[in-house]
């Protein structure tokens, strides 16, 4: 195990970025990385000034971006830090599902230092590498517990990881094809920044066009070949508020699986799919995304049953 591990970065610091797979230092909201036991660690996260990466008007749809990203930077850390994964290989998400607090959000937003307790479990290894994990992470800030998350991510070295993506494997190429396109208009009305709205309508009610910025600075913080996850889960979010618009509601639940890559070389079709409530009362709604006729994603998102105060 690398040393890095069982040592403790003081929190007037970041991470360095490239554990976190990040070009710009100002994104890196992870501070301090410590094992606790086997296949245990504690992370500390900044989200003292998050301005850089979220700006809608309702902080509890900041919470679910902020916690997501930071959840997503724990992937790299860990991996290179605490298991020895050298620097080139793919993480790539397998499923992800998070549910967040609101009752601890609401009396004390997402902001401060949280601490993410994960322990690591289900770690294949392959020739004397890891291949893939899953992690079980509470967030908890002040005493509050704020979220709960599982994720399962597995890892492919570089030479295997160009054999299976062939010529999308060039990010370089697959960012100049995609950018040499124009950018769908955003659904009006989002209550998104025009940056943020990552949705373009189509003359269907509940089915959207997914609409990939590729100049984004958090989801294209750096090349990549397809994309990248977290932008697809903000897609489920903002599909499932369209699909109850004018209806009011938080996201307060999602669970999500990653089928295949949706790239950046073709449209990408969103749909939502209302469902019965779940035994909360909470809304749930199905979204799916294909492309060129194969299922990409899905993600069954819970929508809290009233919008809190």
């Amino acid at each position: 195990m690398n040393d890095m591990a069982s040592s403790i970065v003081s929190r007037a610091a970041h991470i360095a970025k490239d554990l976190v797979h990040k070009h710009d230092a100002s994104q890196v909201l992870l501070t301090d990385l410590h094992r606790t036991g086997d296949d245990e660690f504690l992370i500390t996260a900044d989200w003292t000034d998050t301005s850089r990466l979220t700006r809608t008007e309702d902080s509890r749809r900041d919470a679910a971006v902020l916690l997501t990203e930071t959840i997503r930077q724990t992937f790299p850390l860990l991996a290179h830090a605490s298991y020895d994964v050298p620097f080139g290989h793919h993480l790539l998400w397998d499923e992800y599902r998070y549910a967040l607090h609101l009752d601890a959000l609401n009396s004390g937003g997402a902001s401060g230092r949280p601490e993410l307790y994960i322990k690591c479990h289900d770690i294949v290894r392959r020739r004397g590498r890891v291949g893939g994990l899953s992690l079980d992470i509470t967030v908890v800030c002040d005493g509050r517990r704020l979220a709960t998350a599982h994720t399962r991510f597995n890892i492919q070295p570089p030479a295997i990881y160009q054999r299976l993506r062939g010529a999308h494997a060039d990010s370089a190429a697959m960012l100049e094809l995609a950018r040499s396109r124009p950018l769908p208009p955003p659904v009006s009305g989002a209550s998104e920044e025009f940056r943020d709205a990552v949705l373009s309508p189509t003359a269907e009610r509940d089915r959207w066009q997914l609409r990939v910025d590729t100049h984004h600075p958090m989801y294209f913080d750096h090349p990549s070949d397809h994309v990248p996850g977290i932008l697809l889960l903000e897609a489920a979010k903002q599909a499932a508020r369209a699909a109850r618009h004018p209806r009011a509601g938080v996201t307060e639940a999602m669970e999500t699986v990653f089928h295949r890559y949706v790239e950046l070389d073709s449209p990408c079709l969103v749909e939502a799919q209302s469902l019965p409530d779940d035994q909360q009362g909470r809304a749930r709604i199905m979204v799916t995304m294909h492309q060129d006729g194969a299922l990409c994603f899905t993600a069954l998102v819970s929508v809290a049953k009233t919008a809190a105060p």
